[in-house]
């Protein structure tokens, strides 16, 4: 099993290419589903999640054909099995996605129930109450959800709160519905829009991506579409994250501003400096940094997803912070890991109290989950010494080479076997 080696004390420096959103390819992978022609899928991200969801696909029966950098192209001509097995699914939370167009394009699936990491539960009921007002008949057996239906009707669903993939499913069932179907309540994260507009693509009747309701008319059937993928704003924040916490320049390209103004704002209200463009930030050393409460929340407020590598800048400023998480109830995993680096931080409920400034020591630490991993390594490159990550695979889910793009902006990150 990989670990990465972090040697602290250098300040980043350089420019830095920001990934394909692994959030919007899972769901552009899983709407290949909904047409029997080709879909051409570029700026996808290299990570293990992406890998994972391809091997899904190509058991249900999809060719996939990686033509390298970032494209892949795939066609389902023929749904060959609408099932997604555990032993592929168990590790991913995204692969609850094939469900929608499994059954909307077949009248059945079965999927089994998705893994992912321990931050907190997230219940598939939004998913499978949408469905049966759609007209689905649907049971939970041994793990798995089975689906079935003679033929998807739109229907009125309210999500009860924003589903990012609760969302994006029934976008995908209900493009292949008879009728209207009318979202309620829904995520407006960018990577829903970004699934919008590949449906749209693929000749999909929506309105309202980004907004809180969501209006989809049915078409009979679907063509291929070339869709390019939205960039990372998680990857990209957490670069900017990594400059602002080592005082040095980086620039962030290849990314959406537009996308990270909550995390522009929370920067700034620190005292980092930061000057951009059209399609990149950059980070200025300077200025006297001070805490900053935070709280997270469903976009476009600050994102759950970018707490964690917030935390670590928090624990380097003089004075304390209030961190409250909104999203999920576990996701201050991470806290003790610092602690063991020699960071103060106080968990009361979903509250973290930040007590800075504290010297981080380089310590032997355990990933827990996608985000904590990046926390972990920022802490790393802030603090004394040599700081081991163990179980960096949760890394792996969501960055693509994140120990090379680091190096490439001076930074002291190894990866060992």
């Amino acid at each position: 099993m990989d670990r990465l080696r972090v040697t602290g004390g250098k300040p980043l420096e350089g420019m830095v290419e920001v990934s394909g959103a692994k959030n919007a390819a899972l769901p552009a992978l899983c709407a290949c589903l909904l047409t029997a022609g080709e879909v051409r899928l570029r700026n996808v991200p290299e990570v293990r999640d992406v890998r994972t969801m391809l091997k899904v696909l190509e058991r249900i029966g999809v060719d996939v054909e990686d033509c390298g950098g970032g494209e892949i192209r795939l066609r389902a001509e023929q749904i060959a099995t609408p099932i997604a097995p555990y032993e592929l699914v168990k590790t991913m939370r995204a692969s609850v996605l094939v469900l929608g167009p499994l059954l909307a394009r077949t009248g059945r699936a079965r999927v089994s129930l998705p893994g992912g990491c321990a931050i907190g539960a997230r219940p598939v009921d939004f998913h499978v109450d949408g469905f049966k007002r759609m007209g689905a008949r649907v049971d939970l057996e041994h793990g798995d959800i089975h689906a079935e239906v003679d033929k998807l009707q739109g229907g009125a669903y309210r999500f009860p709160r924003p589903s990012v993939t609760g969302t994006e499913n029934l976008m995908m069932a209900g493009v292949l519905a008879e009728g209207t179907t009318v979202l309620e309540n829904c995520a407006r994260e960018p990577e829903v829009v970004d699934l919008a507009d590949l449906l749209a693509g693929m000749g999909g009747r929506i309105r309202g991506a980004g907004t809180g309701t969501i209006r989809i008319d049915g078409v009979a059937e679907l063509g291929g579409a070339d869709h390019r993928v939205v960039p990372d704003r998680i990857e990209a924040g957490t670069f900017l994250v990594a400059g602002a916490l080592t005082g040095g320049t980086v620039t962030v390209r290849n990314c959406v501003p537009s996308h990270l103004e909550s995390l522009i704002q929370q920067l700034e209200a620190v005292g980092v400096r930061l000057e951009g463009g059209g399609d990149w930030i950059r980070t200025r050393p300077g200025g006297t940094l001070k805490p900053a409460d935070m709280s997270t929340g469903p976009y476009p407020e600050f994102p759950t997803d970018l707490q964690a590598q917030y935390m670590v800048l928090m624990t380097q400023l003089n004075g304390e912070s209030m961190i409250r998480e909104t999203i999920f109830e576990n996701r201050f995993l991470h806290a003790a890991e610092l602690g063991r680096m020699g960071a103060e931080i106080i968990l009361e409920g979903n509250t973290a109290r930040v007590h800075g400034r504290t010297p981080l020591k380089g310590a032997r630490l355990m990933a827990t989950d996608l985000r904590a991993s990046a926390s972990l390594v920022l802490a790393g490159l802030v603090a004394d010494g040599v700081t081991v990550i163990d179980r960096i695979y949760h890394l792996d889910r969501g960055y693509a080479r994140i120990e090379e793009k680091l190096r490439r902006l001076g930074g002291k990150v190894e990866r060992m076997k």
